[in-house]
């Protein structure tokens, strides 16, 4: 009997499928590329300025003009400051000195607005980022030790609100505030004259908000036998008077570069690995990005005139979408209007979670605390943020009227 000849193909198909066997495709494991792959995508923000940079080349070819793009000594400042707090938060002295304050507290609602005020007081010494990586981890252990768990989310939202406005006050308290410092050449007494009002009125607001949404329930917090290394501890803190001295200008940012690294170098090494380098590297790339947009016309035409309507408002609106640091790097090409524009990318600091890098690392530290509370968590944000964001942008457009 002879086979129909499709049928003797399938057959022949069949018996060659199982005959032979197909060797597997493996995409080969390359530590460096699967290193270099993480690093980006931990670093989200870095990586979308690094990508607007090298989008706006096409409209920018890269030419001589690029290198008057970067400052030199805002990065300098920037990394004095980050690398000595990273050897003070070595030595737990931040941790152990607020911890000690909290431990005087005998209810619920005298700790938590010790834990807010300790935040608000350390992002104008240490930054808002590092402030926070200090304080919230004592916020939970002095909340989850004592079984006060329910006020998580709001102690969280407050201290994330103290970091963000607590560091308008001074130059060194916001890494915006340094660059816009630096980039205008601001006296310190004006820079603080500007931001007085609207700093007050936060410290007003959230303790307000302490004593409202917090009970003044009895409680005790633990006590932990933990002391400070006396020699190292002194010697970070002359450091730090170094870095500070640097910030005001007292002294040539190009001694501090070199004398502060020097130092870490013998006493604490980890603490130079510790520095946020994707900070620097996203300020970097916004130089980039920022430089060439203000040599783009039609860029220039709009956002000038957008800037000369109301800085205050344009740098508030554009905190909310690519955040407070980009922000002033991009806005402060089209004004000379500093004023308002260090107001705006302050208080706009407050409002949606990008508005500040500072409110992503509450959000990653509270849902990996309250896993599966997430949308509980940006609820209660979202209302205490937009709040406190109309109600200061509300006042400072009012005092411009008056």
């Amino acid at each position: 009997m002879t086979r129909h000849p499709h049928v003797q193909m399938a057959g022949s198909v069949g018996a060659l499928k199982r005959g032979l066997r197909f060797p597997e495709i493996r995409i080969p494991h390359i530590p460096l590329l699967h290193t270099v792959l993480d690093f980006f995508r931990k670093n989200t923000v870095m990586t979308v300025a690094l990508c607007a940079a090298l989008a706006t080349t096409l409209a920018v070819p890269v030419d001589s003009q690029y290198a008057g793009y970067f400052d030199f000594k805002t990065l300098s400042c920037l990394f004095c400051v980050l690398a000595v707090v990273c050897a003070l938060k070595n030595v737990r002295f931040f941790y152990i000195l607020a911890e000690r304050i909290v431990r005087c507290c005998k209810n619920a609602r005298l700790s938590v607005l010790a834990l807010v005020y300790i935040t608000f007081i350390g992002s104008m010494l240490i930054a808002n980022d590092m402030a926070l990586l200090t304080f919230l981890p004592l916020g939970y252990f002095v909340l989850s030790t004592t079984g006060k768990e329910k006020y998580m989310a709001v102690t969280f939202i407050l201290q994330n609100i103290a970091a963000n406005l607590g560091g308008m006050l001074t130059p060194f308290g916001n890494p915006q505030n340094l660059y816009l410092y630096t980039k205008f050449n601001i006296p310190a007494g004006e820079f603080m004259a500007i931001m007085a009002p609207p700093f007050l009125l936060a410290i007003a607001m959230i303790t307000l908000c302490c004593l409202i949404f917090i009970k003044a329930e009895p409680m005790k917090v633990a006590q932990e036998n933990v002391s400070l290394p006396k020699g190292r501890t002194a010697l970070y803190l002359i450091l730090f008077a170094l870095s500070i001295a640097i910030v005001f200008r007292g002294i040539p940012y190009q001694i501090g570069l070199v004398v502060i690294p020097a130092v870490l170098m013998v006493a604490d090494r980890k603490a130079l690995k510790m520095v946020d380098y994707p900070l620097l590297l996203t300020f970097v790339f916004f130089f980039v990005f920022a430089g060439n947009m203000a040599r783009i016309d039609m860029v220039q035409q709009v956002f000038s005139a957008l800037m000369e309507k109301s800085a205050l408002l344009v740098s508030v609106i554009s905190c909310q979408f690519i955040s407070n640091v980009p922000s002033s790097i991009l806005l402060s090409q089209f004004t000379g209007n500093y004023a308002d524009l260090l107001v705006g990318v302050n208080i706009g600091g407050v409002g949606t979670l990008i508005a500040s890098l500072a409110s992503l690392i509450t959000f990653s530290q509270y849902t990996a605390h309250n896993p599966g509370k997430s949308g509980y968590y940006v609820k209660v944000f979202s209302a205490f943020n937009f709040t406190f964001l109309f109600v200061l942008t509300g006042f400072m457009l009012l005092m411009k009227l008056i």
